[in-house]
């Protein structure tokens, strides 16, 4: 069982650490949403439901309304508490269809990185660079490494890099990755006032 340090939460981190799906809905809640509580959100969720670990098929068949109120709190799982959870289920009922309901299933047998990247870019709320950035954090933090997994990730697999949550290690590498997508905001916003 790996030991992340995702959210500064020791309860949020131990259940990312081993519970698999927890680790993946916290890469789907981090999404217009700031990262430590975006991956603290399985734990949220989880204490909300009454459950050690998270379920698949039991998120799958919940009630739409009744999640809809467990994700709205307070505090909210995440910003948009309604459509995040409705993109919960998509992805728990995606998992039970093709992987039997269990988020390792996901990356337990691929033969590359660049099947991984395809198989997590088929999840709902996953497009090509959360995916890669997922790729990246399952390779650097959770060990999973299968051939090509660096450079399927691009530049999230990059060693050393502090560019994303695959990188968080600490309170350091946080304000790192911080300081990098600061960078990142503001070269984006330079080159519109300039286009």
């Amino acid at each position: 069982m790996p030991t992340l340090t995702l959210t500064q939460d020791a309860a949020a981190d131990e259940l990312l650490g081993r519970d698999p799906l927890a680790l993946l809905l916290g890469m789907l809640f981090d999404q217009q949403f700031p990262m430590e509580r975006a991956f603290a959100g399985p734990r949220l969720l989880a204490d909300r439901l009454g459950v050690d670990t998270l379920d698949a098929a039991a998120l799958a068949a919940e009630d739409p309304e009744k999640l809809a109120k467990v994700f709205q709190g307070p505090p909210a799982v995440h910003r948009y508490p309604g459509s995040m959870a409705a993109r919960t289920q998509e992805v728990c009922r995606l998992l039970v269809e093709r992987y039997d309901g269990r988020a390792d299933t996901l990356w337990a047998d691929v033969p590359d990185g660049a099947t991984l990247v395809k198989r997590v870019g088929e999840l709902p709320g996953f497009g090509a660079q959360k995916s890669k950035i997922f790729v990246a954090l399952l390779g650097k933090q959770y060990g999973v490494t299968p051939p090509g997994w660096r450079e399927a990730a691009g530049a999230y697999g990059e060693d050393g890099s502090r560019r994303s949550v695959a990188d968080i290690t600490g309170p350091e590498s946080l304000a790192e990755v911080r300081r990098f997508k600061q960078e990142q905001k503001q070269a984006a916003k330079t080159a519109r006032a300039g286009a």
